[in-house]
């Protein structure tokens, strides 16, 4: 292939050079060519070599596209076609065969761009009625044919155009654009010979038309190399990537990205040989072929990933292997980020099994006590009366104070028990814990709370929330009244305590709160703290009941 390469260029050219001059050959009753002949045959000789260098750079450069063989074949065809002008019987009548086949070619190329492959029949289709016309000289020079041409190449051109997205639109931007081009040139020349415009006229026609043919080869061939599509794609891919979690899932910006809804994206799982989606549903990897494309995401040669999508969206190797490194990395990405939530959802559940271990001690700290040492006392207590029924004088007196005293060390070791974890929050729930907590309160409390039981660490973290809220009403709001409203709402509680009094507090004021705080983001839970000064304090605490 090389070799052939090589040799493309000098024989085209000394194909064009020697159908150049058969051109200007004249026949005996013909005047001899002229300078505007011969400048013509120089522009024809121009345009037969743009195509055959720029098919050789794009054949070369990019030989996964068959566009730089077609461009190839539209410069051998034009030049054969070149014949045609010649005032020498065999010279016209071997051109007179290839006068308009030059159009096949290059209508495949704007219809296939960039690949140079079609998949669909109606483009197929297209492409053998393009065929067939510029075969056949005698229709395709006429105003009729050029019409029908120019029609087939604009419907099938803007068809591909709409019905392509992502990179393949900005693919075949450039080859639309051409294709309008084109026609156009073909429009311009059947009206001027429907109009039977003069010499002159058809001569600046054919100028014209010659170099719309230079630039859709020049242009495509520059498009082709720079494939700024596939840059902008990958662009574009990567700023996606470099987006939040909010921006969507993996899958969905990979898809966007390439144009392709329909696009699958499968995480391999190498124990059990299989592709599953981001919810770990397998997926079924179809062949590569037809209608569906495969692309393999590796990592160190092995496969991490597939993207299952639409035909003709990766369409390159280029473009190919950028998808890949950028999916590659956001799969590592997303890899990681999995991790770190797996950590922080351990980090979370250690945090709330400690909160539960702490609520559990404090229920066998408050069972021993009662069990224990309240016990005792009362036992004390019960000789202590035994002792005094007959008891007299000092004695007596020394019994009843020790008597009093010994009912103040119960009450506060009740009181004690209590701080530690409620008997009745245990026994009755948050609702009789809380009339309890409001019974014993320095200010009269309003209560809202539903009588429903909910789970053991959400009563214990409900009920120390009101309870430090109402401590520090009695030590610091100087308020003449507190509420607490308890309720659930779409499977959170939400637990309110207010007062009257004259605000400013905060969550960093003080060790009381700060540990709320972190009692209920241990449940996964947020605690906030309204307090404007001489407004009152609003304490909200959301709680998941999941």
């Amino acid at each position: 292939m090389r070799a052939v390469r090589i040799a493309i260029l000098p024989a085209g050219v000394a194909l064009g050079l020697y159908a150049e001059w058969a051109a200007l050959q004249r026949g005996p009753l013909e005047q001899a060519a002229t300078s505007g002949d011969v400048h013509l045959a120089a522009a024809d000789f121009l345009v037969g070599v743009v195509f055959l260098a720029c098919g050789l750079v794009a054949w070369t450069r990019r030989p996964e596209s068959r566009t730089g063989l077609l461009l190839i074949v539209t410069g051998i065809t034009w030049f054969l076609g070149t014949f045609a002008a010649s005032g020498r019987s065999f010279y016209a009548a071997l051109g007179a065969v290839f006068l308009t086949l030059h159009r096949g070619p290059i209508v495949h190329v704007l219809l296939s761009y960039p690949s140079g492959r079609v998949n669909r029949r109606t483009e197929r289709a297209a492409l053998g009625v393009a065929y067939a016309l510029a075969a056949i000289a005698v229709v395709s020079t006429t105003a009729e044919g050029g019409v029908v041409l120019a029609v087939i190449v604009l419907a099938v051109a803007a068809q591909r155009f709409l019905a392509a997205a992502g990179p393949q639109r900005r693919a075949r931007l450039p080859a639309a654009a051409a294709s309008a081009a084109f026609a156009a040139a073909l429009f311009v020349s059947a009206i001027t010979r429907l109009a039977g415009s003069a010499a002159s006229v058809d001569r600046g026609v054919l100028w014209a038309y010659q170099i719309v043919l230079v630039a859709i080869a020049i242009g495509l061939t520059l498009d082709l190399l720079l494939h700024r599509w596939e840059t902008a794609t990958v662009t574009g891919l990567i700023v996606d990537l470099g987006e939040g979690a909010e921006a969507g899932t993996l899958r969905d910006r990979l898809a966007q990205a390439l144009g392709d809804s329909s696009l699958v994206l499968g995480y391999r799982l190498a124990d059990r040989g299989i592709y599953v989606d981001d919810r770990g549903r397998e997926i079924a990897v179809p062949e590569d072929g037809g209608d569906r494309g495969v692309t393999i995401v590796r990592q160190d040669g092995e496969p991490v990933a597939v993207l299952v999508h639409a035909a003709g969206v990766l369409a390159t190797s280029d473009l190919v292997r950028s998808v890949a490194a950028a999916a590659r990395i956001a799969v590592a990405n997303a890899r990681l980020q999995a991790e770190v939530r797996r950590q922080v959802e351990e980090l979370e559940a250690s945090r709330r099994r400690l909160v539960e271990a702490g609520d559990a001690e404090r229920r066998r700290l408050e069972r021993e006590l009662r069990a224990g040492a309240e016990r005792r006392l009362a036992e004390v207590e019960t000789l202590l009366e035994v002792v005094g029924r007959g008891a007299k004088g000092g004695f007596a007196e020394a019994l009843a104070e020790t008597k009093t005293r010994l009912e103040l060390t119960r009450a506060e070791l009740q009181e004690f028990a209590r701080g530690i974890h409620p008997r009745v929050l245990s026994d009755q729930g948050l609702a009789a814990a809380l009339r309890d907590l409001a019974g014993r309160s320095t200010v009269p409390v309003d209560l809202v709370v539903p009588e429903t039981r909910f789970s053991p660490p959400i009563e214990v973290a409900a009920y120390f929330v009101c309870s430090e809220a109402l401590a520090n009403v009695g030590k610091y709001a100087a308020a003449s009244r507190a509420g607490i409203e308890i309720s659930s709402i779409d499977g959170t509680l939400v637990v309110s305590v207010t007062d009257d009094g004259r605000g400013g507090a905060a969550l960093d004021a003080g060790s009381g709160l700060r540990g709320l705080s972190d009692r209920v983001d241990a449940l996964g839970g947020r605690l906030t703290v309204t307090s404007p000064p001489r407004k009152g304090t609003r304490l909200v605490a959301l709680l998941p009941l999941t």
